[in-house]
């Protein structure tokens, strides 16, 4: 049971993991052991209680980890043995989970003070004189 919050528990059985040989750089050892983990959970077919804003916001924050039948893939092929990658890919899949569960705060629209706009245009003001002295030292 790969626990993710108190109340997200994702089952064991959910999750398939398959290995492959690791690409890159690792002399005889990288040809004949199969190191680099593959992760795959169906999410239209969980039975944890994932909610559907949180599935949406998993699915369009991370569109190139979703297949198009709704399964997440993520694969590890930092370490060279199979264990710490398959742990890497469960560690991977807790961050993505628990950051789509976030709800993104509403942008609320803001105006600039009083204050603000004529310190703004006070520095228009001193910029366009500015600029007009030099005109005027050009052209004499």
């Amino acid at each position: 049971m790969l626990v993710v919050t108190e109340s997200l528990h994702i089952p064991d059985d959910e999750l398939d993991f398959s290995c492959a040989r690791s690409g890159g750089p690792g002399g005889q050892n990288v040809n004949k052991v199969a190191s680099k983990v593959v992760l795959r959970w169906r999410v239209p077919r969980t039975t944890a209680h994932f909610p559907e804003p949180a599935r949406q916001r998993m699915r369009s924050r991370y569109p190139s980890r979703h297949t198009t039948a709704g399964e997440v893939v993520i694969s590890s092929q930092r370490f060279r043995d199979q264990e710490r990658n398959r742990q890497d890919c469960l560690d991977k899949l807790v961050e993505m989970i628990r950051a789509s569960l976030v709800e993104p705060k509403e942008r609320k629209p803001t105006r600039p003070s009083a204050a603000a706009r004529s310190r703004r245009l006070a520095e228009k003001k001193r910029q366009s004189a500015k600029k007009q002295s030099r005109r005027a030292s050009e052209e004499s």
